[in-house]
């Protein structure tokens, strides 16, 4: 394992290596010597390097990068989809968003899965973003998602599709700005800070079929109003494995 230049962090990458060339997990590595700048998503550059990388390694490869453009983690997955590390170690914002987004490609230039928006809820992220690969191993499409404030039409997120990589241009740190006062303000409004009862968001992370999961979060959400617990929010996570 190459060690990264003095001061910074050891060049880890999450997920399995194994079958790679000790070439292609130096490629992997040199990810982490990247910035990008505040106010990009990703750049275009990094972007072409994300592909023609996981076009040549017939897998997805992911990013988690915090606000100031560190790249805190590299994730190689399969040609399906990625598992994110835990991120337990970067704590919620007052708007209760964890100041990481998560880009990654997708080999077929599918759009956002379910899992993905899944991860975006119960991990609480900036964005989730998932970038197609062509056929030459460039840019294809972009799919982008991020949470909403209740709403009354109940969405949770809003989804937006790019034809065109290069089509999508947003200033990420204006934006991110807006959607943390938006998603505070919606707090402080939605909970009574005097309510001196106990706030719980009911999580479940299961492969069970929907409406088993829904059947349990209900009696949890029963036994907590019984132990005078409000209850803030449900999440469901539903993979093709249990995610860390």
């Amino acid at each position: 394992m190459r060690l990264s230049p003095p001061g910074a962090r050891m060049a880890v990458i999450q997920g399995s290596t194994t079958g790679l060339k000790a070439s292609q997990i130096r490629a992997l590595e040199r990810i982490y010597r990247r910035r990008v700048p505040p106010e990009r998503v990703i750049t275009a550059e990094l972007a072409r390097y994300l592909t023609e990388l996981s076009f040549e390694l017939r897998r997805q490869i992911g990013l988690i990068i915090d606000r100031q453009g560190v790249i805190q983690h590299v994730i190689l997955g399969d040609d399906r989809e990625i598992v994110i590390p835990d991120l337990s170690r970067f704590g919620l914002g007052r708007s209760g968003l964890r100041g990481l987004r998560c880009v990654h490609t997708h080999l077929r230039g599918e759009p956002l899965s379910q899992d993905d928006i899944n991860d975006l809820s119960l991990l609480r992220l900036d964005l989730m973003v998932a970038i197609g690969v062509d056929a030459a191993g460039l840019p294809g499409p972009a799919d982008v998602a991020h949470l909403l404030p209740p709403n009354p039409e109940g969405r949770t997120c809003e989804v937006q599709h790019f034809a065109d990589f290069y089509r999508f241009d947003l200033d990420f740190a204006a934006f991110v700005g807006a959607l943390d006062d938006e998603l505070e303000r919606s707090a402080e409004e939605t909970v009574d800070l005097e309510d001196g009862r106990e706030r719980a968001i009911l999580v479940s992370v299961s492969r069970e079929r929907r409406q088993q999961v829904e059947d349990s979060l209900d009696e949890l959400e029963e036994l907590a109003r019984t132990a005078d617990v409000q209850v803030l929010d449900r999440v469901v996570q539903r993979a093709h494995k249990i995610h860390p």
